[in-house]
Parts: structure tokens; C-alpha cells; sequence
């Protein structure tokens, strides 16, 4: 892999549950709570690595309800965007 893949990260509107309606729609990109793979992944940081957390505590470094990272992989550019347009779509956002 000579051009290395990004970790992009942007939050959901309507909080922790439109945040998962939107992971369940992706088809093409993968949900794990584990970034950096040649797949695109997706992760909801407040429901898997950082569950344990106070709410208190997630909210004071960054990690809000509605928060989603990406963990770019080797797929084209055109089939991710095609998969997180059509999930924001079908989750009506």
C-alpha cells in the first residue's frame, strides 16, 4: 500500500441511536470497533470502545452520541461515497 488510507470522523444528527440506524444501513464498508485494515471500517466509539465511559467523561474528550469514524481501506472512492450516501438515505437523514 503505497498511499495510505485516512481515519475521517463526523457526527450523526439525533444523537447515539440515528448513529447506529446509520452504521446498520452500510453494506459495502464493515463495523468494527477495531480501525486500520485494507476494508474500509466503520466504528460508533460511544457504543464500542469507549461504552464503559460516563457520558460526562465520553462528552469532555470528543467522543459524542452521535459520532462515527471511518477507517478508509483500499475501495474505491466512488463505491464508499455511493455506500454512506445511500445509508444517510435510507436512515432518512
Amino acid at each position: 500500500m503505497k498511499a495510505g488510507g485516512g481515519i475521517i470522523s463526523f457526527v450523526i444528527a439525533g444523537g447515539f441511536e440515528r448513529a447506529r440506524i446509520f452504521l446498520d444501513q452500510l453494506d459495502l464498508v464493515s463495523l468494527t470497533a477495531i480501525l486500520g485494515h485494507k476494508r474500509t471500517i466503520a466504528t460508533h466509539p460511544a457504543s464500542t470502545t469507549h461504552a464503559k465511559l460516563p457520558t460526562t467523561d465520553r462528552t469532555a474528550i470528543g467522543i459524542l452520541p452521535g459520532l462515527i469514524r471511518l477507517s478508509i481501506g483500499l475501495e474505491h472512492v466512488d463505491d464508499l461515497y455511493e455506500d454512506i450516501e445511500q445509508a444517510l438515505r435510507l436512515g432518512h437523514y
